[in-house]
Order: C-alpha cells, then structure tokens, then sequence
C-alpha cells in the first residue's frame, strides 16, 4: 500500500475531484514502482507518457493554486490496512502478519493505525528508535539525575530507567492502547488477531510535519 502527500492551498482544492482522483493516480503508481526517493517518483512516467512532475504542473494550471507532492512511504505485508483521519491531513497504513483470526482484522487493523495517527509512536518497537534518538534521551536522563543531586554511580542507572519509560510511551506495541487503557497495544493485538499476529511495519503522513 502506497500513501502520499499531496499539497494544495485550500480546503476547497483538496475536496476537488480532479485533485483527489490526482492523488490516487499518484499512490497507485508510487505502489506499482516503488521509486528510491521523491525526485525519483516525480519523474516517474504515468500512464500517458508524461511524468508526475509535468502532471503536477498542469494540475497547477488548471486549478490555480500551487499543488505538490511532498511525501511518498510504501508499507508492504502480508495485511496491510489504511486510516486517513477526518480533515485528510494525516494517512496511516500498517503492514500485519501472521494474523489467526481475520474476521476481526478489519477493525482491529483500524483501531492499530487510529492509534498511529493520535499517538504518534516513533517505531513499532524499541530497535525501531533511532540510535541517536536513544543516546539523547539517556543523556537528558543523566542531566535530569545530575541536577536533581543523585549520586555519579547511579546516573546511568536511572537514565536507563527512563529510557524505558520512553520506549513505553513512544513506541506503538508498548503504549497504552488509546480505547482501553489496561492493555498495551500489543495485547490489544494478540487478543483480537491471536498469538502469532505482529505489526510488521507502519507509515504515518502528516501534513505540514
């Protein structure tokens, strides 16, 4: 599943049909060829012969106002499921595997990447965090520690312990799930997809971040 976003400067645009029926020619060809980056993608042939590039310039042309493509992810799985959130600014999909039960798939896959889109987790799990998101977060934790007067010895110690409170807060299976907060996302998961289903992968878009 591919998932783009497309730009405009109104509301009134971005509900527009040619603008709309655009951003699924543009999605399905970025799925289709998987390009390497975004300029990659805009000069990309589309089905006439001209590229995506040429196409945004016409659709300029046409509608008046400046429209472009800023961001492109493409998330491939076994399931994969989509949410564009009300208002069209934010576009998730999740990648599942190893799904038991999928009569409850499609809500449970909706719940996951409704969670995505108010949460916004950094990673499925914690070896999805970035390393240089990780150091600096020990290295707040250890300034915290030292400020607040704990002993040298036990910096690390404490800064390793609100590491897991980060990971717990920002990483999508450990969070609290947002409609029932006595369990985490992934029992949340496991509950309703069966013990062998995993998040794979997940993309969010947001416009303007």
């Amino acid at each position: 599943m591919a998932i783009i976003e497309l730009n405009c400067e109104t509301d009134f645009v971005a509900r527009n049909d040619d603008f709309q029926n655009l951003g699924e020619a543009l999605s399905t060809l970025a799925l289709n060829n998987k390009p390497a980056d975004l300029d990659a993608f805009k000069a990309m042939a589309m089905a006439d012969g001209r590229s995506v590039a040429e196409h945004l310039t016409e659709a300029m042309g046409k509608i008046g106002e400046k429209i472009d493509v800023s961001k492109f992810a493409i998330v491939v799985g076994e399931r994969v499921i989509s949410y564009i959130h009300p208002g069209a600014r934010v576009g998730v999909a999740v990648a599942f595997a190893g799904i038991n039960d999928t009569a409850n798939f499609d809500l449970t896959g909706r719940d996951v990447a409704m969670q995505i889109a108010a949460m916004k987790p950094l990673g499925v799990d914690k070896d999805d965090v970035p390393s240089d998101v990780v150091e600096k977060e020990i290295e707040i934790g250890i300034e915290l520690a030292r400020n607040e007067g704990k002993p040298e010895n036990m910096l690390e110690k404490i800064a390793q312990g609100k590491l897991q409170k980060f990971f717990k807060e920002n990483t999508l299976l450990h969070q609290e799930f947002v409609k029932d907060n006595s369990k985490t996302v992934a029992q949340y998961i496991k509950d309703n997809l069966g013990a062998s289903a995993q998040v794979l992968s997940f993309k969010r878009i947001a416009i303007g971040s």
